[in-house]
């Protein structure tokens, strides 16, 4: 069986981490292949949303790190292994379509992979945390900047400086998570089709911006954001939008 495997359910893409056994431990080869697919998802006009879950009782454990004397053994072999971690982060945060992150059981060094979506749904298994102080590593600058966005700064610095991990009702609290329900999956495909039926131009709109806005100052390109911004004003769906409106019916959006 493959490490991760990728269906379509109606708009919705389903990419699943496929190594129960290991928790879903992710190798340096699946880090690589998971920004391939995210980059083929954001080129198929056919997904609205896409859902990011696991195979087996674990999110992710995080990263394989029993492959790491032979790929992460010095400056150099971790220098490469962050720019592969950062690629995987990127394409799923850069996707410009909601990715949700459907959380069971050990969410650890797979942050990493949550942190870039848009959503964190958890069941009341989840427990989160990242050890890299476990470990002697330091946290990849986007991810810090991602996890500082999303919990705030003290929360960050616990997280990081204790590698302590948490619940799903303490991740909560912290706005690790956003949502709690007995069945994470169910929750994140029907969360999926709703977003799925929205205008997807303005969807990529506000997540440009919003993720260039959280990570830093200087970081959204504001030309290309008003670019989103037009495109979206003379959009055949602005007007499919406005005469959904008038007519009192559900607007059928294509994305142009």
């Amino acid at each position: 069986m493959p490490d991760i495997l990728v269906t379509t359910r109606d708009s919705i893409g389903v990419v699943s981490l496929n190594r129960p056994e290991a928790r879903n431990a992710v190798t340096l080869s699946m880090w690589r292949e998971l920004a391939g697919i995210f980059s083929s998802l954001a080129d198929d006009d056919s997904v609205r949303a896409i859902v990011l879950m696991s195979s087996g009782a674990d999110f992710c454990v995080g990263a394989d790190v029993s492959e790491f004397d032979k790929t992460r053994d010095n400056r150099d072999q971790s220098a490469q292994y962050e720019v592969s971690v950062d690629a995987c982060s990127g394409a799923i945060a850069n996707v410009a379509k909601p990715v949700i992150a459907a959380i069971s059981g050990y969410c650890l060094g797979g942050c990493h992979l949550a942190l870039a979506c848009d959503f964190r749904l958890a069941d009341h298994t989840a427990k989160l945390g990242i050890p890299s102080a476990k470990l002697s590593i330091v946290y990849g600058v986007n991810s810090v900047q991602r996890l500082l966005a999303i919990v705030g700064l003290a929360n960050a610095k616990r997280m990081l400086y204790t590698g302590e991990r948490y619940d799903a009702a303490r991740a909560l609290s912290m706005g690790l998570v956003d949502e709690i329900s007995d069945d994470a999956v169910s929750a994140a495909l029907a969360l999926a089709g709703t977003l799925a039926s929205n205008a997807p131009l303005s969807i990529a709109g506000a997540k440009f911006m919003l993720n260039g806005l959280s990570m830093g100052e200087g970081c959204l390109d504001v030309a290309a954001a008003q670019r989103m911004i037009d495109l979206a004003a003379d959009s055949e769906d602005f007007r499919e939008g406005r005469r959904a409106f008038a007519e009192k019916r559900a607007p059928r959006f294509r994305g142009r």
